[in-house]
């Protein structure tokens, strides 16, 4: 077990961002929270931290189970974080593609524009 870990490093050994400069970005965009306050990429980490990270539209929220430094294959993740994001959270990815489909039936061309404001006013009341 590791005794110092930056958060953004833990991050992307978890495989919560892609690469370990996303992680440090959204670090610094304010969009990780360590414990409810918002951290630095810098920040040291501890077993049974609570990491709060806010992709819009879902906020996820992570505890952390063990360290790690280095980058881990996705089957071994489970063993040093604990996924605790709501089901709320997670159905906010489902609900927009349910309700608004941009299909339109073959052979009706382009919206007009009446037709084109109609659906923006559609979009905009979700």
């Amino acid at each position: 077990m590791e005794k110092n870990v930056r958060i953004d490093k833990w991050l992307w050994a978890v495989r919560i961002f892609k690469t370990r400069n996303l992680a440090a970005e959204a670090c610094k965009k304010k969009k990780v929270s360590l414990n409810g306050k918002p951290v630095k990429s810098s920040k040291l980490i501890k077993v049974m931290d609570t990491i709060t990270v806010t992709r819009l539209p879902v906020t996820y929220t992570y505890r952390v189970i063990d360290l790690i430094q280095k980058r881990i294959s996705a089957k071994l993740v489970a063993d040093y974080v604990e996924n605790q994001t709501p089901e709320t959270e997670m159905d906010k990815l489902i609900r927009p593609r349910q309700v608004i489909s941009g299909n339109r039936e073959k052979g009706t061309g382009r919206p007009t524009k009446k037709e084109r404001r109609t659906l923006d006013d559609l979009r905009n009341k979700l």
